[in-house]
């Protein structure tokens, strides 16, 4: 092969990867629907501190009996960790409530925005999303 063709074949392979992590990002309005707001009381099931979005995952009772696993997508880890987050703040087992706005779809999972310890403490999710008609964005 010769060198021409190898650089060429180099430039797209990382103009590839450049792009593969802007492909993988989502907004708020392409998965989350701002006209249907939920409040979720559950207890923790586990918290992955992730990029780009952390998850939260707890456990909701519904009034059947059964138990419906919810995934919340919060802000990243590291912008939770600058609002005051610390990992012990959600050990598993602990009783939350999380406001937020249910996925499009309409499957067990949310955007989160706030959210309510049993301590009385309520931290900010660190997400973009808002409720048609509220006041600018908080956050970042």
């Amino acid at each position: 092969m010769n060198t021409k063709r190898f650089v060429v074949m180099m430039g797209v392979v990382g103009l590839f990867l450049i792009a593969t992590p802007a492909l993988a990002h989502h907004s708020f309005a392409a998965e989350f629907d701002a006209n249907k707001p939920v409040t979720l009381t559950g207890t923790i099931k586990s918290m992955d501190w992730v990029n780009p979005h952390s998850w939260l995952f707890i456990d909701v009772k519904q009034p059947d009996g059964t138990v419906v696993t919810w995934s919340l997508e919060f802000g990243a880890s590291n912008a939770l960790l600058r609002r005051g987050w610390r990992r012990t703040d959600l050990p598993v087992g602990a009783p939350v409530t999380v406001t937020g706005f249910q996925a499009k779809d309409g499957s067990a999972k949310a955007n989160a925005r706030d959210v309510s310890l049993a301590d009385g403490r309520k931290l900010f999710a660190g997400t973009a999303g808002q409720a048609p008609g509220e006041g600018p964005e908080r956050g970042f």
